[in-house]
């Protein structure tokens, strides 16, 4: 391991928001998966209260994915996007499409509302991210990735205009809220729950943590004074949110549905931003004190999203092999035992196969 693991390489801010979403998500996963088995109400309550602790990971994700982007990538232009579609291209979409094509043939089960029964449809559930439970954020991560030159254009318009900085984040605010309002109003136990359930899936419902992203690296100077300076006040923020968030899923009563906290309220999007404070916080004194565990986040982080990918299909193996069976005897072993093994084997997964590919490639390109 320690020779896969590059001691220069530059771990940013980005790269810990990576790691702890998707060590995040895969605990969202294991608790979806937990409550199926119908637990007394006690441990309702926990899984409840863990899962909205845990309930940052998709603007988390967005916001590191942007930061680090904008980072490695500012200074392209429209001439440097086919090559930059490439490299993205191998990174995110090749294992996205594998994934996807695994979880449809090899676990259909795990699809999200209706089963593909002819190519049209197993077409339709590839591309709308309901091949499983955690693909819809593939199909919407993705749209970011496509639609970068409109952040290169915004942070290089910032440099030009930088009093202009305050002015997008407030327009940003505003029209997000906007669109959370409508969300709330048309679609979450709205008239269109049903028919305009794939909004959760457009990447206009996640933008602000993409501006703020790369904002964050653009204005890296004010960004990490700023956020150095309010480390109290982000966990006031981040306390009395993440009370607000309880509430509000607690208002619905037994049995408890997790479906009942949506990121898409004006609740979760403040406590994303209390959370995505507080990683920046200390990821931000980790790289000033050089600390030794920089090498680590930046490898995990080059990791995470394949890790992401396969986290559900190891998670279903874990669980019909012993997971079940287990949570019949203790119910909070299960959830332990399912998470840390679901974290191990993803990251190790989406390292061994990066490696089996690498050598795949290497070999074909020996000479004969």
């Amino acid at each position: 391991m320690q020779n896969l693991i590059d001691k220069k390489a530059p771990a940013d801010i980005g790269d810990y928001m990576k790691v702890f979403a998707c060590t995040a998500v895969m605990l969202q996963s294991t608790l979806s998966l937990v409550l199926t088995t119908s637990p007394n109400t006690q441990i309702q309550l926990l899984i409840g209260f863990l899962y909205n602790l845990v309930k940052f990971t998709a603007p988390v994700f967005i916001f590191g994915i942007l930061y680090t982007t904008t980072r490695t990538s500012k200074n392209k232009n429209l001439s440097d996007y086919p090559h930059y579609l490439r490299s993205q291209w191998s990174a995110l979409f090749v294992p996205t499409i594998w994934w996807t094509l695994i979880y449809l043939l090899i676990i259909p089960n795990v699809q999200m509302k209706n089963p593909y029964t002819n190519i049209g449809s197993f077409l339709w559930q590839f591309i709308n991210g309901n091949a499983a439970p955690h693909l819809w954020y593939n199909t919407m991560m993705l749209q970011f990735i496509i639609l970068m030159p409109l952040f290169w254009a915004l942070t290089n318009w910032i440099d030009r205009h930088p009093q202009m900085l305050i002015f997008v984040i407030i327009a940003s605010f505003i029209l997000f809220f906007i669109w959370i309002w409508f969300y709330d109003a048309q679609v979450f136990r709205g008239p269109h729950e049903h028919s305009w359930y794939l909004l959760d899936r457009v990447f206009i419902s996640f933008f602000l943590y993409g501006i703020l992203g790369s904002i964050a690296w653009t204005a890296r100077e004010k960004f990490n004074r700023s956020i150095k300076k309010s480390f109290l006040l982000l966990i006031l923020f981040f306390a009395s949110t993440l009370f607000w968030t309880n509430s509000e899923l607690m208002s619905y009563g037994f049995p408890l549905h997790l479906s009942n906290a949506p990121y898409y309220k004006p609740s979760m999007t403040l406590y994303s931003l209390a959370v995505i404070g507080l990683i920046a916080f200390f990821a931000i004194k980790q790289i000033e004190a050089k600390a030794k565990s920089l090498p680590w986040f930046h490898f995990l982080a080059t990791y995470a999203y394949r890790a992401y990918l396969s986290n559900v299909f190891w998670l279903q193996l874990i669980w019909q092999l012993f997971g079940k069976k287990l949570a019949n005897t203790s119910i909070l072993l299960a959830l332990i035992i399912s998470y840390l093994l679901t974290w191990i084997l993803s990251f190790a997964s989406a390292v061994g196969f990066h490696l089996l590919w690498k050598n795949i490639k290497e070999s074909n390109k020996a000479p004969a």
